[in-house]
């Protein structure tokens, strides 16, 4: 197919009123716009987005699936999205993610943060951000929100097989709490035939294992806090990074933190009304980039990027 259209070649020289048809510099086809068209429209959109903020901000987009998650082939995305961006620029970053690897999100904030360096990163999650998801937004200066916006417990994911090939995604602080709860009631009756089989369930190699996993986890999220989000106003990292992995105060993996919770517990966000044009913008461009993900999709955009990538089921 010919990379040109008939309306974008030049009259010819030598007959006037008739058309050129000698080579020109190829253009996008009519069948490749026609293709592509969605994502043009996305980015006119971030693009219209970015001139409405102004002072200079670039808008980054990760778009997971329903069941997507966070791993380290995502940094081929972040890469992309961070190749125009010229150093110490503000970027405001539209993150919606169930969550995932604890390591591959310390890893896409590293590079975002060095990118942004001195200016200012700002996380705005319109719909949610879990666990590593939220592990993520704790490295913004600020998170924007608004009524639909939700963070999570941070309770990191682990997925281990069972050795006859199938593997299963654990929740870290779940197992964790299993074996304390069955290790006090043994303590409490020794002969109690239901915790003695349940505890033998819990393999002792993995519980030191989660608890390391824990630990960092907790250690990453009092540095995103103590590095950016409080460093010229200063704030306790330690307690709010301890109150995120708090299984009594967040029962369920999934369990709603939204913007008001957030910032009691002492984080800096944004609340957007949901009727505000700035916020509708977000939104707009989150129904369709979210329409244009698989379940195992996520995608990467910005006004002169847009890679979708298939990941591991999350």
């Amino acid at each position: 197919m010919a990379e040109h259209n008939n309306e974008e070649l030049p009259l010819s020289e030598t007959n006037p009123g008739v058309l050129d048809y000698s080579p020109v510099p190829p253009t996008k086809t009519p069948m490749y716009q026609a293709f592509n068209a969605e994502r043009y429209q996305r980015q006119t959109l971030i693009r219209s987005i970015q001139d409405r903020r102004g002072n200079g901000v670039r808008l980054i987009c990760y778009i997971g699936g329903a069941n997507a998650s966070i791993d380290r082939e995502d940094t081929l995305g972040i890469v992309e999205l961070l190749y125009n961006i010229p150093p110490n620029t503000n970027v405001d970053f539209l993150l919606h993610t169930g969550g995932g690897d604890v390591g591959a999100a310390e890893k896409l904030m590293h590079m975002i943060r060095n990118t942004v360096g001195s200016s200012q990163l700002r996380v705005i999650v319109p719909d949610f951000a879990k666990s590593a998801g939220t592990l993520m937004a704790l490295a913004a200066d600020q998170i924007v929100m608004s009524d639909s916006s939700e963070l999570g417990p941070i309770d990191p994911q682990i997925t281990l097989g069972d050795g006859r090939g199938n593997y299963m995604r654990h929740s870290v602080m779940n197992y964790l709490d299993a074996f304390e709860f069955y290790s006090n009631k043994l303590q409490n009756n020794p002969t109690d035939t239901v915790g003695q089989l349940m505890l033998s369930k819990l393999d002792p190699a993995t519980v030191k294992l989660f608890e390391a996993v824990k630990n960092r986890a907790q250690r990453l999220a009092e540095a995103h806090l103590h590095r950016w989000m409080f460093n010229k106003t200063g704030g306790n990292f330690t307690e709010i990074a301890s109150k995120l992995m708090d299984t009594t105060q967040w029962l369920t993996h999934d369990q709603m933190i939204g913007y008001q919770a957030a910032q009691q517990l002492g984080l800096h966000v944004q609340y957007l009304k949901p009727t505000c044009d700035q916020w509708r913008a977000y939104w707009q461009l989150y129904c369709q980039q979210r329409l244009a993900v698989k379940d195992t999709q996520k995608l990467f955009e910005s006004r002169y990027a847009s890679l979708p990538l298939d990941g591991p089921m999350g």
